[in-house]
């Protein structure tokens, strides 16, 4: 097996590079060079959003790069958002760090089992989560973001017959919320399925002057809890927004804080460990392994080869990109 091989097996490029270059230098230069942008999720690490041309949520990022002139992007994120980037700029390069940067809740929720669940249930319309893979949304009637998830579904009629998926906590919110009651897909997000109802009450007893903040992706306990509900840009937006507060208690991924703390310096963000497993000792933090896939290392090695590539199936991409281009119009 040659090296270019090996790589592709692995899913990312593996090569060793001078431990004194200037990464970021580095960086910079090749995307002038290839006219390229760094897309960078909230939940990359730092230093890695200190380097993007734009951070955000996974549509947002989407969206604003298919604005740009750039001719190629680098998605530092999970590849389900690398996959909705080249959904909205098909002409353009989009590259992965990492192809094997997954995530458990397009995971949990497959094109074929899919496909057979509209089966079982004809007549139902399809509302995904746009944490899904292009082969799901091409199954999908509408794409929703956890920002605007309760907007969307109040647009479809009181007797609307509804699939929600696939976070189940999401679908559960809404259905509370709405009075609807959608059939839900049984997925949800590894990271926010973990966060401790009881680290949150010792927090909020330890803090009492704090807003806990929670994404909608964490169960129903959590969300009980939290005086901010909603996406990772309802969170940043509230702290912006209220520069009087000077304490949070913050339920979603860690990488959020980067953020929170460039914006409202003057506030402290604590975030919420997950549950104590086999006897051990919280975390202070809950962290998903996927996205701290993408380094430094690897955007530069992407950049320098022109790789790993995300292409979607033209089949697949032109059905997949109408769920998109609905909600967009709603």
């Amino acid at each position: 097996m040659n090296i270019k091989q090996e790589w592709k097996e692995r899913g990312f490029i593996d090569e060793p590079i001078d431990e004194q270059m200037d990464l970021k230098g580095e960086i910079k230069r090749l995307c002038r060079e290839k006219d390229a942008i760094i897309l960078a999720h909230y939940y990359t690490v730092g230093e890695i959003q200190e380097i993007a041309h734009f951070v955000g949520d996974s549509l947002a990022l989407a969206r604003k790069a298919a604005e740009t002139e750039a001719r190629v992007m680098v998605m530092c994120g999970v590849h389900f958002m690398a996959e909705t980037c080249k959904l909205l700029s098909p002409d353009k390069t989009v590259l992965c760090p990492d192809l094997t940067a997954g995530c458990s809740l397009a995971d949990s929720c497959g094109a074929d089992d899919l496909r057979q669940f509209k089966a079982d249930h004809p007549g139902y319309q399809v509302i995904s989560y746009v944490n899904t893979t292009a082969a799901v949304k091409a199954l999908t009637d509408c794409v929703v973001t956890s920002g605007n998830a309760k907007r969307v579904v109040d647009s479809f009629p009181a007797d609307a017959k509804l699939i929600f998926g696939p976070d189940y906590n999401l679908g559960n919110y809404i259905n509370s919320v709405t009075g609807r009651q959608m059939l839900l897909w049984n997925g949800g997000c590894h990271v926010h399925e973990k966060f401790s109802v009881a680290e949150i009450a010792r927090l909020r007893r330890l803090h009492p002057d704090a807003i806990v903040m929670a994404h909608l992706e964490c169960k129903a306990p959590v969300l009980a809890l939290a005086d901010v509900k909603g996406s990772t840009a309802d969170m940043l937006r509230y702290a912006a927004e209220h520069p009087e507060q000077r304490q949070y208690i913050v339920a979603t991924e860690a990488g959020i804080l980067h953020e929170l703390e460039r914006t409202c310096p003057e506030a402290t963000f604590i975030p919420v460990p997950p549950e104590v497993t086999e006897g051990g000792p919280a975390c202070s933090c809950n962290e998903c392994e996927y996205m701290k896939k993408n380094t430094l290392r690897k955007i530069y090695l992407t950049l320098k080869y022109g790789w790993p590539t995300v292409e979607i199936d033209p089949a697949i991409a032109r059905d997949a990109v109408k769920p998109i281009e609905r909600m967009l119009k709603l």
